[in-house]
């Protein structure tokens, strides 16, 4: 059996990372559990979420939530949906601007495009996106993050 994976994108953006999978569900049904904080730590693809999430069961627009994370050391990172178009867009943000984004393209009413990408852009300071690597890394993350996804979509 061919192992799934997802396609890592070049986008020429120093700040900008992604990467994409097509999932074999509808877009709604995908975008419902990428919307849902609560099993944020299930599709994890970093391994850095620990949980005790907080917030709403479902984001929207504005919504706040909060994870405990570990890279090195265990914090806190508080979040907030900066971006909402239901069951086409979601993205949130946190105090350095990073900007997590996830857009959901029907394909048909049974197959969707999932990409996800880390913005970095309007990170505060620039730095620290460099110190950590989460260029480097985080595009891998991402491709592991959508595989488990879809592997909790086609499953649910």
């Amino acid at each position: 059996m061919e192992k799934v994976r997802a396609e890592i994108l070049s986008t020429g953006e120093t700040y900008l990372v992604g990467a994409r999978i097509v999932i074999n569900a509808p877009a709604k049904k995908i975008f419902d559990i990428v919307a849902n904080p609560y099993k944020q730590q299930e599709i994890d693809g970093s391994g850095m979420l620990r949980g005790a999430i907080k917030g709403p069961e479902k984001l929207v627009l504005g919504s706040k939530f909060a994870m405990n994370m570990r890279w090195k050391i265990g914090y806190r990172i508080a979040n907030t949906v900066v971006e909402y178009k239901e069951n086409e867009l979601i993205a949130w943000s946190h105090l350095l601007k990073n900007r997590w984004r996830y857009e959901f393209s029907a394909i048909d009413a049974n197959t969707t495009q999932v990409t996800q990408w880390m913005d970095g852009r309007m990170a505060r300071p620039r730095i620290w996106l460099k110190f950590n690597r989460v260029l480097q890394w985080g595009p891998i993350a991402m491709a592991r993050t959508l595989v488990r996804l879809k592997e909790m979509a086609e499953r649910e």
